[in-house]
């Protein structure tokens, strides 16, 4: 793994509290430091684009909230081939472009249906209802593409 503010980040953090871990791990605490940037980023396009297409655009809260994670999906993409993840240069990039489609689709799906239950069903407000999906597909994103982009 390459040398980069994130990396001294973490690994300054990890000496400042005395905690001594292989570096397998420390590599995944990394990784994970990496991911929750990008993440947060991910999050701030997704909630900005919900926040216009619904407020500003009238959508019905669904298509806001699908329009707006294709949208940041875009933008996660390509932050976690060429950041987060040590991407597997032999395999065929479009197949593992198909593979982080396939699963962004799922989270979205999901994303979609925890945003129903809780603004349809429950009467949740949209924004935060939106907060409990993102943290619901974070973990089953982070999941997935450790296990199949790398």
């Amino acid at each position: 793994m390459k040398k980069d503010n994130a990396s001294v980040f973490v690994k300054k953090c990890l000496k400042i509290f005395h905690i001594k871990v292989k570096p397998k791990t420390e590599k995944l605490l990394i990784q994970i430091f990496k991911f929750g940037i990008v993440g947060v980023i991910a999050t701030v396009i997704d909630f900005a684009f919900l926040y216009l297409f619904r407020e500003f655009l009238h959508f019905p809260v669904l298509l806001a909230n699908t329009l707006s994670f294709c949208i940041s999906v875009i933008y996660n993409y390509t932050a976690s081939v060429k950041w987060v993840f040590d991407v597997n240069k032999e395999k065929d990039a479009r197949k593992q472009f198909v593979i982080f489609i396939i699963f962004s689709v799922i989270g979205l799906l999901l994303n979609d249906l925890i945003m129903w239950v809780s603004t349809d069903l429950l009467s949740i407000y949209y924004l935060l209802a939106k907060i409990i999906a993102t943290l619901i597909v974070m973990v089953f994103n982070f999941v997935t593409r450790k296990l199949f982009l790398e």
